[in-house]
């Protein structure tokens, strides 16, 4: 999953950076769209085999409140960077001149923002996606709301949309 995610979000900021015109891309917003609907996405399509896990944030907060146990959460979190990697390493052979070209996809702070900054939004977004995890996937709710599990991909991908 985290292959996925990375090949298909890295190759959209690396097509909207190429584009002449800001008319002629998905724009900053596609770039948002992407992230949030491929978290859905995999979510949805992973919940059944590890539990969606597809950010070491995520799997940590996870054993941190003792919803994994160590071993699984170790493993989990060396397969999302392996994917991670390798999901990008697939972008990079593919697309070597534009990978280079714009670092990759990697995410830079903005003119007029500090690093400071930067870090804060990041921390302040990983609070959101990890909370709205928690919330999505709270095994004690009551009857009433029992359909959440089911939609708990819905939330995630939101969020992570709303982060970016």
């Amino acid at each position: 999953a985290t292959f996925l995610f990375l090949y298909v979000t890295v190759l959209t900021v690396m097509g909207v950076s190429k584009s002449p015109s800001k008319c002629a891309t998905v724009g900053v917003q596609g770039i948002a769209w992407s992230f949030g609907g491929m978290i859905f996405a995999l979510v949805y399509c992973t919940a059944g085999i590890s539990g969606g896990h597809i950010n070491p944030a995520v799997t940590f907060g996870l054993f941190l409140a003792r919803k994994l146990s160590l071993t699984r959460a170790i493993f989990y979190i060396i397969m999302q960077c392996l994917g991670a990697i390798c999901g990008a390493g697939v972008v990079k052979g593919f697309q070597q001149g534009l990978y280079m070209g714009n670092g990759g996809g990697a995410n830079v702070v903005a003119s007029g923002y500090t690093k400071g900054d930067g870090l804060g939004a990041e921390i302040i977004g990983t609070f959101v996606l990890v909370y709205t995890v928690f919330s999505a996937a709270d095994a004690k709710r009551n009857a009433r709301d029992s359909h959440v599990p089911i939609l708990a991909p819905l939330p995630i991908g939101f969020a992570v949309f709303l982060v970016h």
